[in-house]
């Protein structure tokens, strides 16, 4: 009896094994010394090694096929035709929809066709998937600030400027939206 009840605990998966959370992938370790390291950069030179190994991470974790979908949209996008490039990000979010990246380049693909809301949700969504996802952040502070929105704003650039400290133009635009911001409120 305690050998069917032994081989019956050993096969049934508990419940806490079922909660615990997975160890972390290299690619998360990556991101996470990545992080770590833009926090913690001496100067801007710093600042961009780090923030160039976060985005190979982010770009690694694409699939193939995933990849080469997001390469084509962001053309798109380069060359004008956001139309197209919605396309390739839809085909590209519809085959990952846990890439936050995907979600980011939709975003700016929404907003150059002129969907504000469409891309605001996108950002969100990414930011929901990843939200130390700087890029994201200073999208949603330069849709805010077009929607006269400089509180909200300046809110999203700093929360930019706090995970990345030496954002190229960063001080600048900081100052730019607390300026605006503050003479909103008078």
């Amino acid at each position: 009896m305690r050998r069917v009840l032994l081989a019956l605990l050993l096969l049934a998966s508990p419940a806490w094994a079922q909660t615990a959370p997975a160890p972390p992938s290299q690619a998360q370790r990556d991101l996470e010394r990545a992080f770590e390291a833009l926090r913690e950069a001496p100067d801007e030179r710093g600042a961009l090694a780090a923030e160039a190994i976060i985005r190979q991470v982010w770009a690694r974790q694409a699939t193939a096929s995933v990849a080469l979908l997001i390469n084509r949209g962001v053309r798109n996008l380069r060359a004008g035709q956001p139309g197209d490039a919605l396309e390739d990000f839809d085909a590209a979010i519809t085959l990952s929809p846990s890439l936050a990246d995907a979600w980011h380049w939709r975003a700016q693909a929404n907003a150059q066709v002129g969907d504000r809301v469409a891309a605001a949700g996108d950002l969100r969504e990414c930011l929901r998937l990843d939200p130390r996802h700087f890029p994201a952040l200073l999208s949603l502070s330069r849709l805010q600030e077009e929607a006269g929105d400089f509180a909200g704003a300046l809110r999203s650039q700093e929360a930019a400027m706090a995970i990345h400290p030496y954002l190229p133009g960063g001080n600048e635009r900081l100052r730019d939206l607390r300026r605006r911001a503050e003479g909103e409120e008078m």
